[in-house]
């Protein structure tokens, strides 16, 4: 023992919660206040023309501090969450070598766990072979493709729903490139953990039924500002228009895109519509919950109620407001 200090790890800090929080107005202020850049974490910002409905910052916010993985696919490219966490630490690293603070925001759970905990080395994801399933899905359908997976894994049938499309076509995905089912790779001892000090705190409203009533107001407002035109424009895309199942993509699984591409379709009147949008809504936020009660080194906060609680815990974690970019890695 040399007495030396133990090597110093960057801090990040994490901002998670449920759809409709207030995440990205908080990451914002912070990132303006204590000169840091904001990495978003959500699988629907990370499509071009997927702006109103996905409540994409605007281009005056993106201007106002740096933001990272916004925008970097086209709605009809696949991105995987092993893609999403490559692409973050390189992000991460680049932020912290420039001296600033990596504000990581956003609310899809298994690019947050990609990120931080690792995820196995299992194939990553390949346009043609999932061009090819959703092929498969649109001539006999999904609960045949889940039966397929039957035969294949029933483990990991058992955990997927028969009308879960984008998991049936991952995991269906995987054994056609490798050979092993994704219940084998998931068994493979993860990748190492993110090597960086991270303060998870959730923003989370103490009454779901206030979340509720910002959501149903948020989607309102996105109705306003021509979310059905936006729609359109995306159903003019040749790309999507040649698709052969557009809805099986995963840029229009995002929540609140399908209801409106099948209303658009004649499926639903504008009042369907808006509700069965706003009830996917909820029930996303609900998934988002369930995760969160998951991730128990987090601090929970109600955003309305105890933005005094989140300074302090800012103040805490960064006691001479991200002047300091490192700490010890002996300390928790």
């Amino acid at each position: 023992m040399d007495g030396s200090r133990p090597p110093a790890r960057p801090r990040a800090i994490a901002l998670m919660g449920p759809t409709a929080s207030g995440k990205t107005a908080l990451a914002i202020d912070w990132a303006e206040r204590l000169g840091g850049e904001i990495v978003s974490v959500d699988s629907a910002l990370v499509y071009r023309g997927l702006d109103i409905g996905a409540a994409k910052p605007t281009p005056a916010e993106l201007a106002r501090v740096p933001h990272h993985l916004v925008d970097i696919r086209e709605p009809w490219q696949p991105y995987s969450a092993a893609e999403f966490a490559a692409d973050a630490r390189r992000a991460l690293d680049d932020i912290v070598a420039r001296g600033r603070i990596p504000i990581l925001a956003g609310g899809t759970g298994l690019y947050f766990h990609a990120l931080l905990q690792g995820l196995s080395a299992m194939p990553s994801a390949d346009p043609d072979t999932r061009a090819a399933i959703a092929a498969d899905a649109a001539a006999r359908g999904w609960a045949a493709l889940h039966a397929d997976l039957v035969a294949i894994d029933p483990a990991a049938a058992a955990r997927i729903h028969a009308t879960d499309a984008q998991r049936i076509q991952r995991a269906l995905e995987v054994y056609q490139l490798s050979g092993r089912t994704i219940s084998e790779w998931r068994d493979e001892p993860p990748a190492p953990r993110l090597p960086f000090h991270v303060l998870k705190l959730v923003l989370a409203p103490a009454d779901r039924a206030v979340l509720h009533e910002r959501i149903a107001r948020r989607f309102n407002l996105m109705l306003d500002a021509g979310f059905l035109d936006e729609v359109h424009r995306l159903r003019a895309l040749p790309e999507l228009q040649s698709h052969p199942a557009p809805l099986e993509l995963p840029a229009l699984r995002a929540v609140g895109y399908r209801q409106a591409w099948e209303h658009l379709d004649g499926a639903t009147d504008a009042a369907g519509f808006r509700d069965r949008a706003i009830f996917a809504t909820r029930q996303l936020a609900k998934r988002q919950f369930t995760w969160l009660r998951g991730e128990l080194d987090a601090r929970w906060f109600d955003p309305l109620g105890r933005r005094d609680g989140l300074e302090q815990a800012l103040a805490m974690f960064l006691p001479s407001e991200g002047a300091a970019n490192a700490e010890p890695a002996a300390s928790r």
